[in-house]
């Protein structure tokens, strides 16, 4: 896979509710991790979702966050588009041209998940989300 493009939802504490529902419709793998599984320090925080990931047999993918501390979840702003795969040089170029004249909300960066990570809101206001898988050693 070089890179994929799909909604990616936020969630103001009920992620997993959601995520089993969207199972539930559509199908398919689940997969969740809590940001507990990554380390946070806050018991309230530890069995949220930091990321979750459906993938169904028609071949969509939907992902969801339940809103970290420090995020305001504001319903109706709260789908971004996320694009992510390993294709490092052409998503780095994406990250580029989405980002100028834009606001970056986090910066391209490596995370605690060992990935290349990035958010930001284009200049027509649509928020982006970058992952860049890093290779596996």
């Amino acid at each position: 896979m070089a890179s994929r493009l799909n909604p990616y939802l936020s969630f103001s504490g009920n992620a997993r509710e959601a995520m089993e529902f969207y199972r539930s419709v559509f199908g398919g793998d689940l997969t969740q991790n809590t940001f507990g599984e990554f380390g946070t320090d806050d018991p309230a925080l530890a069995d949220k979702i930091m990321h979750a990931m459906l993938e169904t047999p028609n071949g969509y993918t939907l992902m969801a966050s339940d809103t970290p501390p420090g995020m305001e979840h504001v319903p109706g702003n709260d789908v971004s588009v996320s694009l992510s795969g390993d294709d490092a040089d052409g998503l780095r170029g994406y990250w580029e041209k989405l980002s100028d004249g834009g606001m970056v909300t986090i910066p391209l960066a490596k995370q605690m998940w060992g990935d290349e990570f990035g958010m930001c809101i284009d200049r027509f206001g649509i928020g982006w989300m970058v992952n860049i898988t890093q290779p596996q050693s």
